[in-house]
């Protein structure tokens, strides 16, 4: 079920009234680009955690059909939520992307990956595993509150979320 990418300037232009009401949000620009893929969007997965990726890899590990897993990792810049292992395993599975607040790692082997990743920011320490976070709940990245079942759209001007598809 995956979207076809929406250039997110044109997304914006032809849906003003979608942003004054708060039906389109714009999330704030302070992600870096990784992954192969440039521009992606679809469906929304949440996840929150904080330096464990224990729960990240079981979504993951699941069929992606298209969707974007979005990672509220508390915005911490001390370990990182995803490496090269899982986002292979994220492209295998047919995800079109992964939102993280929070840090990646192996990033020569992520960019190689056909999966479009946003993240503050690289870290080579890898994350606790604990299992600890929870699937499937409103999360705060950001500054915008994203919800499971929404839908994404990312490319090079940046991100935004809206609480239906779009079309331009």
């Amino acid at each position: 079920m995956a979207a076809l990418p929406l250039a997110t300037a044109e997304v914006c232009d032809a849906n003003s009234h979608m942003i004054t009401s708060g039906e389109l949000r714009a999330l704030q620009p302070v992600f870096r680009v990784y992954g192969g893929r440039r521009l992606f969007a679809g469906p929304v997965v949440t996840v929150k955690v904080f330096e464990d990726n224990v729960l990240v890899r079981a979504l993951l590990e699941e069929k992606g059909q298209g969707r974007v897993l979005v990672v509220d990792g508390g915005g911490s810049l001390r370990r990182a939520l995803l490496g090269g292992n899982i986002a292979m395993l994220a492209q295998n599975n047919g995800w079109a992307g992964i939102v993280i607040n929070g840090c990646v790692r192996d990033v020569d082997e992520i960019n190689e990956c056909d999966i479009g990743v946003r993240a503050l920011g690289s870290h080579p320490m890898k994350s606790d595993k604990r299992g600890m976070g929870e699937k499937h709940v409103p999360v705060t990245v950001a500054g915008t509150r994203i919800c499971d079942g929404e839908w994404l759209y990312a490319d090079a001007d940046g991100i935004l979320v809206s609480r239906t598809e779009l079309s331009v």
